[in-house]
């Protein structure tokens, strides 16, 4: 079960990298808001298309839980990724990718905090280890350099988007037990319900974009990858090894962003990545070795 876990979370963090770099490939090419609704009314079609028959079966669970899996993607889903997308008209994909290391360390205060669920100590040194890692990428290996570094709107918006997903996460441990096809189905239908006004507003302002083909790219992009096979992946992965250990695989985002931002956006690829990705898996091997017994 845990290396199963450890794969789908893998994954899940290299599409949720690939993500961030997305989002800022898409500047220029559509709007932010455009691209949240877009994306879900994409991948909502696909569900639709393959998922009708389950959600069928599992209509009377949906119809008493609806209130909660509509919420479920009005937060985890769009109001993340339209803080997301609009942070990289102000940052850097390299910047996003790194700030969604808060993630982890967030998931673990509200735990504490509500549930008073708690880190061992090597689960604590691993989280540690992957944040020096992230730090060593904020620094590109001068950690001296960190003390001039200056958050922007953009940060700002990221950081906002760290909070929305961590309490997403933790809200998991309440999911109603229900086919993980019926479970996607509904939240990316309250994703696109709830994206709906932000487009909206988004219109009023003057700021719309119209997808061309490099946008529309991106569209069926996110809506394949990051919108459904990583929120399915993401949700079986906590449901296997809870959401302390679950949140600490975000930390790898920032490794695959880095290397999808070099591939894909001609950044250089420095000693300080590589030093950086090590601590970073290296960090979540620590944590794992120790964790709890307890998985939640």
């Amino acid at each position: 079960m845990n290396s199963k876990a450890y794969f789908y979370l893998g994954i899940t963090s290299l599409f949720w990298g690939g993500n961030s770099v997305a989002g800022k490939l898409a500047v220029g090419h559509i709007s932010p808001m455009m691209l949240t609704t877009l994306r879900w009314s994409v991948a909502l079609a696909i569900i639709l298309a393959l998922m009708t028959p389950q959600i069928r079966r599992d209509w009377e669970k949906i119809r008493q839980h609806r209130l909660q899996l509509l919420a479920y993607g009005a937060v985890g889903f769009t109001l993340f990724n339209a803080f997301l997308y609009s942070a990289v008209k102000y940052t850097t994909a390299i910047n996003a990718v790194i700030l969604q290391a808060c993630i982890p360390m967030l998931i673990f205060l509200f735990n504490f905090a509500l549930f008073r669920t708690r880190a061992s100590i090597a689960q604590a040194i691993g989280f540690t280890v992957t944040l020096i890692g992230v730090l060593t990428t904020a620094a590109h290996g001068d950690f001296a350099s960190l003390l001039k570094l200056q958050f922007n709107f953009g940060d700002g918006l990221m950081i906002l988007a760290c909070i929305v997903y961590a309490i997403y996460t933790v809200t998991l441990r309440w999911k109603p037990a229900i086919h993980w096809q019926s479970f996607i189905a509904v939240p990316a239908f309250g994703a696109l319900i709830s994206s709906i006004p932000l487009l909206v507003w988004e219109a009023g302002s003057g700021e719309v974009i119209l997808p061309d083909a490099t946008g529309w790219a991106i569209v069926l992009y996110a809506a394949i990858f990051p919108s459904l096979m990583s929120q399915v992946l993401y949700v079986r992965g906590v449901e296997m090894i809870g959401p302390n250990r679950a949140g600490l695989f975000i930390n790898a985002i920032p490794v695959f962003g880095t290397l999808l931002s070099v591939l894909l956006v001609g950044e250089t690829f420095h000693l300080f990545h590589l030093v950086a990705m090590l601590l970073v898996l290296g960090g979540i091997a620590i944590a794992e070795r120790g964790r709890p017994k307890l998985p939640h």
